[in-house]
């Protein structure tokens, strides 16, 4: 038995919980406390988030490995919509297709730490660890 297989399915059950409590968070900080307008893509990445925050905390507290199906069909299109709203920000031909107002752009990078982590690579990224958290789950089966 490989070592994945002895890691018990309440850890990435909590894992992918403090990573939704850790995304909204700091969705919540740049809008409230930055005072950071979210764009329209970002407000499609909170609607998939926040939810995950009550669904994870429910099935951490209640050890329920069978609610992976339930967050995989959120977290995957999360990913899909933040690695669509990163492509907007740094490849150029994609900052053509209009998606969000002139007022607040998608395509503007508001924060951008070493020029290339901004906030729909943290929303990714976020999204990807929860996925991949409820993949590990259907790999080790209590």
């Amino acid at each position: 038995m490989n070592q994945v297989g002895k890691i018990p399915n309440s850890y990435f059950l909590l894992f992918s919980w403090i990573v939704a409590i850790i995304a909204t968070g700091g969705s919540l900080f740049f809008s409230e406390v930055m005072h950071w307008t979210p764009c329209t893509l970002c407000w499609y990445q909170r609607i998939l988030m926040y939810p995950l925050v009550i669904i994870l905390g429910l099935a951490y507290l209640r050890n329920d490995r069978f609610i992976r199906i339930y967050v995989l069909s959120i977290s995957v299109p999360g990913f899909v919509l933040a690695c669509y709203h990163y492509a907007l920000q740094m490849l150029p031909p994609f900052s053509a297709i209009a998606v969000c107002s002139p007022d607040n752009s998608c395509s503007e990078k508001t924060f951008a730490i070493f020029g290339f982590i901004t906030i729909p690579f943290l929303s990714g990224t976020a999204f990807l660890l929860i996925t991949l958290g409820m993949l590990m789950i259907h790999k080790n089966s209590d």
